[in-house]
């Protein structure tokens, strides 16, 4: 057996941290030492039917996850044209806005200045007449081609999702 050994040191003047130490003792080596049982684990054979289940739910799943990835791939496909339609859609929709207000604007200040130089009530009256019918009609002209120009957008927008779905879906059966 192994005797424990003590390591002495001198005394530290008062006062000192090492003071209150007054010696060290190392580990001591004779502690009993406990070994960590052994447990047999009996070996079991897995069934043949057993390991071949197992395979064919490995090989589901990993079909199924290449479905699955296969299909957020395309959906963000119709995600970007979507937006990317849209965006093209809205910017063109917006364009032909400001070119109806441009017009407008314009007109307005034709008949402002040719209201200026009016010499009669009569004048005034037929100028503004003929003022008001034609933006009328230009306001339907502008009307119809904003119409058209949403209903384009609109289809144009709508049509990626429409075929990408049924894409995915169609992929799902």
């Amino acid at each position: 057996m192994v005797e424990s050994t003590t390591i002495k040191q001198k005394a530290k003047p008062a006062g000192s941290l090492g003071a209150a130490f007054e010696e060290i003792e190392s580990p001591r080596l004779d502690a009993p030492h406990f070994e960590v049982p052994k447990f047999d684990i009996p070996k079991i054979e897995v069934p043949a039917a057993v390991r071949e289940l197992a395979e064919k739910g490995v090989s589901q799943a990993k079909e199924s996850y290449e479905k699955l990835k296969t299909a957020a791939e395309e959906a963000t496909d119709v995600l970007e044209t979507t937006y990317a339609n849209a965006s093209k859609g809205t910017t063109e929709y917006g364009l032909k806005l400001i070119e109806a207000a441009r017009a407008n604007t314009d007109a307005a200040f034709d008949f402002t200045t040719r209201l200026m130089s009016v010499k009669s009530f009569s004048e005034m009256i037929e100028l503004s007449t003929g003022h008001a019918r034609k933006q009328f009609e230009t306001l339907s002209e502008q009307t119809k081609e904003l119409t058209a120009l949403a209903q384009k957008v609109a289809t144009e927008t709508s049509e990626p999702i429409k075929s990408g779905a049924s894409k995915m879906f169609n992929k799902m059966r």
